[in-house]
């Protein structure tokens, strides 16, 4: 039978291990079976889960010898076959599982599998959190950077090495401590200020550069790869896999990632493991980003709303700065931030504030300059809060103070210095003080890990160490 256009999310697995033991997998998730007929335990997982969507699922059942069978299952327990060539004549099990199913199935999905999950002989179980597989680490060596000049402060002296996969980046995470990277043999290795392999796992082709960020108020590493969303809670445990619609794309402006499902389909935000659709969005509202299980949203000309799960919506107005008269247009959001551009009544004049995202407050204000001027400013803050560079305007939250740099292009940020172009020359600068011109084609950090410079050139990563 053809699977008539069902969408191929959640990705459903069935594992049958044993006569009474299987293993069922949905959208990356584990769920055990331990059953007198693990067949039909597992068919009855999966059709509990199609009753929730209101539709029928697509799973994948495979045999303990390894060969597979495409189905099926809809919400009442009926399973059917997907039509592929095999190479032999065994009888797909699970349309014989089926029919003894659906008699079950008729006296109640949820009674029927707390019956199952309560009895039969339960499987030892570990006192620890299984761990990632033991892999073969990288070559991390010691070595010379001697391609392009050294970013100020940093020698040439590269503590240690290893080859990234080519157009991927690294990511450090806010305290310094680690440093991750997609290696060209397709593995994740997280590794520590030192150089060394704290864990590492095998991700699928096209995986994204990784990204420090939080899932359920904890610290995770985040990754995409075609159809999937992976996280690592760290100290090797095993990552979490949420199964994304193809017409899904992942963001992490905000402090967690946000999931846009899509045109005309809204956005979720992830907690326990699965997606949680964004509620009560605001007609002719934006969605920014999230931050935990909450979305910020705004209109053009504010205001901004919190849309959690669960909650009603939260307005959040935003206070103007001195001089202005009301609000231009919101630009964008980071963590914490949010960028407003806001009218002081004369048409060749704006403000452009950084304001609050928990009350509203203005955290710094730039000095007034046209419009036109301002809309080409880019934002660009530091993970700590310190500094930031919108466009021109230069920032140091910790003193309160802004300034203008003219034809300033801010590139990337590492701890308070601003790396950007003047002109198509390369500078350095620190709010606050001034710009430092660098030889041409100098290497930019994407961060600090420990006493070490995180730089790439042609697809190496090299730890530089201090002057």
């Amino acid at each position: 039978m053809a699977d008539k256009g069902i969408p191929s999310w959640p990705k459903v697995t069935i594992r049958l291990y044993d006569d009474h033991n299987a293993e069922v997998k949905i959208a990356g998730r584990s769920h055990p079976v331990n059953h007198h007929d693990p067949r039909q335990a597992a068919i009855a997982l999966v059709a509990e889960r199609s009753a929730q969507l209101g539709r029928a699922v697509k799973a994948t059942a495979v045999e303990s010898d390894g060969s597979s069978w495409p189905l099926i299952i809809h919400p009442d327990g009926q399973v059917e076959a997907v039509e592929v060539s095999t190479k032999n004549n065994k009888p797909i099990w699970p349309i014989i599982a089926a029919a003894a199913l659906a008699v079950v199935l008729l006296g109640g999905t949820a009674v029927y599998l707390l019956v199952i999950r309560d009895h039969g002989p339960a499987k030892p179980t570990s006192t620890e959190s299984p761990k990632l597989p033991e892999l073969p680490k990288p070559e991390v060596k010691s070595d010379q950077f001697a391609a392009r000049p050294a970013p100020p402060g940093w020698s040439t002296n590269a503590a240690w090495t290893v080859d990234i996969k080519t157009d991927t980046h690294p990511a450090v995470s806010p305290d310094g401590s680690e440093v991750a990277v997609i290696t060209p043999d397709q593995k994740l290795v997280v590794l520590d200020s030192a150089g060394k392999v704290i864990y590492q796992d095998k991700v699928p082709r096209d995986t994204t550069s990784p990204v420090y960020t939080t899932i359920d108020s904890k610290p995770v590493l985040a990754a995409t790869a075609p159809g999937s969303l992976f996280y690592w809670p760290g100290d090797g445990a095993l990552p979490t896999e949420i199964e994304l619609p193809d017409s899904a794309r992942v963001q992490f402006f905000g402090s967690s990632p946000l999931i846009d499902m899509g045109d005309e389909a809204g956005a979720s935000v992830v907690s326990g493991g699965e997606l949680h659709a964004v509620p009560n969005q605001p007609r002719l509202s934006t969605i920014l980003l999230a931050e935990g299980n909450r979305a910020l949203m705004a209109r053009y000309a504010g205001p901004l709303y919190w849309s959690e799960p669960g909650k009603d919506l939260v307005e959040l107005p935003l206070k103007p700065p001195s001089g202005a008269k009301s609000i231009d247009h919101i630009v964008a959001a980071s963590a914490g931030r949010v960028i407003v551009h806001w009218s002081t009544g004369k048409t060749n004049e704006v403000l452009v504030t950084v304001n609050s995202t928990a009350n509203g407050a203005v955290l710094a204000t730039c000095p007034k300059v046209s419009p036109d001027q301002a809309d080409g400013w880019k934002w660009l803050p530091d993970h700590a809060g310190k500094v930031a560079a919108l466009g021109e305007c230069l920032i140091n939250f910790t003193g309160g103070k802004t300034s203008l740099q003219p034809a300033f292009q801010p590139q990337s940020v590492n701890q308070t210095t601003i790396y950007g172009q003047i002109s198509g020359d390369l500078y350095s600068i620190v709010p606050g003080s001034k710009a430092v011109k660098l030889q041409p084609n100098t290497a930019r950090p994407w961060g600090v890990a420990g006493d070490h410079a995180i730089v790439v050139h042609d697809s190496v990563l090299y730890a530089l160490d201090k002057k």
